[in-house]
C-alpha cells in the first residue's frame, strides 16, 4: 500500500477542487496513482473540475505576447465576463501567452509547458477552475514569425498590456525592425481589429464563399433583366468590390480612407506574409439561460 501523504492529497485537492476527505479516500482507493485518483474522483462525481467542464464558455480574454520577429496570441474561455477581471485569471492568460511564444501554437503542447508556479497549463487551468468556480478552456493559439522584420500585436480596449478581448497579429517582413515598420504593424492591427478581413490576398479567398458570393451576385444580376453579357461584366464588378471587403491587401486603409492596404505596405518597403485575428467568443453558440428561472430552481419553487 502506497503512502498516502499530506503534499499528495493536497495536489489532488489543487488538481480537481474536491474536498480534503474525499482527496485522501480517492488516493487510497488509487493506490497512491494521481491520475486513477483523478478518474475515481470524476466517476464519482466529487471533481469541481469535471463538474463544470459542460458549461459553455464563451467569455474570457484574449492574449499576446512577442519577442523580436515573433509573436503569440491565445485565447482562454470562460463563463462569465466577471472572470475576465478576475487578476489570477489575467495573468494565467498572460502566462498562457508567453508559453505559446516558446512552445508553437500546437495546445497540446501549450498545455504540457511548465508555468512559473511548477504546474503545467492544464493542471493550472484545473486549478483556476476550482478556485474560481466556472469552467474554463484553452480555446485557440496563433504564433506567426518572420525571418527579418517584425509580428507586431495589437489588442483593441487592452484591460492591461496585452490582455483583452480583440488581438491581432501582423506579420511584417522587411530589412530591419525599424520603429516605422514597427509602427506600421500596429497600425494595420488596428486596421484589422477595425475591418475584420477574411484573407490575406486575392490568392488566398477561400473558393467555396467566392463561388457562393458568385452565385448569389449572378442571381442578383439576372433579377434585373439584364443580358448575360452584361451580367457577366457586373459580376465581375461586383466580385471586385467582394474582394475589397474581405481581403485585406484590397482593403481601402482605414488611417486615411484612400490608400490601398498593399499600397502603404509596399511604400514602406515592407512585404505583409501574414495576420491573424482573435475576437474573444466568435463562432461559440451562447447558451440563452432564463434568469428568472434559474433563481426559481435554485429556491427549489415551481
Amino acid at each position: 500500500m502506497a503512502e498516502i501523504t499530506a503534499a499528495l492529497v493536497r495536489e489532488l485537492r489543487e488538481k480537481t477542487g474536491a474536498g480534503m476527505m474525499d482527496c485522501k479516500k480517492a488516493l487510497t482507493e488509487a493506490n497512491g496513482d494521481m491520475e486513477a485518483a483523478i478518474d475515481w474522483l470524476r466517476k464519482k462525481g466529487l471533481s469541481q473540475a469535471a463538474k463544470k467542464s459542460g458549461r459553455t464558455t464563451a467569455e474570457g480574454l484574449v492574449g499576446v505576447a512577442s519577442e523580436k520577429n515573433r509573436a503569440a496570441m491565445v485565447e482562454v474561455n470562460a463563463e462569465t465576463d466577471f472572470v475576465g477581471r478576475n487578476e489570477a485569471f489575467q495573468a494565467f492568460v498572460e502566462q498562457v501567452a508567453h508559453a505559446a511564444l516558446k512552445t508553437g501554437d500546437d495546445l497540446e503542447a501549450i498545455k504540457a509547458a511548465t508555468l512559473p508556479s511548477g504546474r503545467t497549463v492544464a493542471d493550472e487551468l484545473t486549478h483556476l477552475i476550482a478556485t474560481i468556480g466556472e469552467n474554463m478552456s484553452l480555446r485557440r493559439a496563433k504564433v506567426l514569425s518572420v525571418p527579418s522584420g517584425v509580428v507586431a500585436s495589437y489588442v483593441h480596449g487592452a484591460l492591461r498590456p496585452g490582455i483583452g478581448k480583440i488581438g491581432v497579429l501582423a506579420a511584417l517582413e522587411a530589412p530591419s525592425e525599424s520603429e516605422a515598420i514597427v509602427t506600421l504593424g500596429r497600425q494595420i492591427g488596428m486596421h484589422v481589429a477595425a475591418t475584420r478581413p477574411a484573407s490575406l490576398d486575392v490568392a488566398s479567398v477561400d473558393n467555396e464563399s467566392l463561388e457562393r458570393e458568385r452565385s448569389v451576385l449572378v442571381e442578383q444580376a439576372r433579377a434585373s433583366g439584364k443580358p448575360e453579357a452584361i451580367i457577366d461584366k457586373m459580376v465581375d464588378g461586383r466580385i471586385r468590390k467582394f474582394y475589397e471587403e474581405v481581403v485585406l491587401l484590397e482593403q481601402v486603409w482605414v488611417h486615411d480612407g484612400e490608400s490601398r492596404v498593399s499600397k502603404i505596405v509596399k511604400d514602406a518597403g515592407a512585404k505583409l506574409v501574414a495576420f491573424e485575428r482573435f475576437h474573444l467568443g466568435e463562432g461559440i453558440e451562447k447558451e440563452e439561460n432564463d434568469f428568472a428561472a434559474e433563481v426559481a430552481a435554485a429556491a427549489g419553487s415551481k
